[in-house]
C-alpha cells in the first residue's frame, strides 16, 4: 500500500517541497526579526535619530513601544524554549 500511495501522491510533490520551503523561509524571517541583538540595534539607531533630529518625540515613542513589545516577545519566547537570554 505504501508504494501505491506513494505513485498517487507523487504529483503533489512539488506542492510538498514549496510547502516546506516556505515554511523554512518564514521560520528564518521570524528568527531575525526576533533577534534580540538586531532589536537592541534597532533601538540605539532610533535613539541616534531622536538626537540627530531626523524624528520626534512622539515619533520616537511609537517606534520604541514597538522595539520593545518585539524585544519583549523575543525574551520570553527564547525563556519558554530554554535559552534565557538576558538583557
Amino acid at each position: 500500500m505504501g508504494l501505491v500511495k506513494e505513485l498517487l501522491l507523487l504529483p503533489f510533490a512539488p506542492v510538498r517541497g514549496s510547502a516546506w520551503v516556505i515554511g523554512q523561509v518564514v521560520h528564518e524571517a521570524e528568527r531575525i526579526y526576533y533577534d534580540p541583538a538586531a532589536t537592541r540595534a534597532e533601538l540605539a539607531r532610533l535613539e541616534e535619530l531622536l538626537e540627530a533630529g531626523e524624528i520626534d518625540e512622539e515619533e520616537f515613542d511609537r517606534a520604541e513601544d514597538e522595539l520593545l513589545d518585539r524585544l519583549e516577545t523575543a525574551l520570553r519566547n527564547d525563556a519558554g524554549h530554554g535559552k534565557g537570554t538576558r538583557l
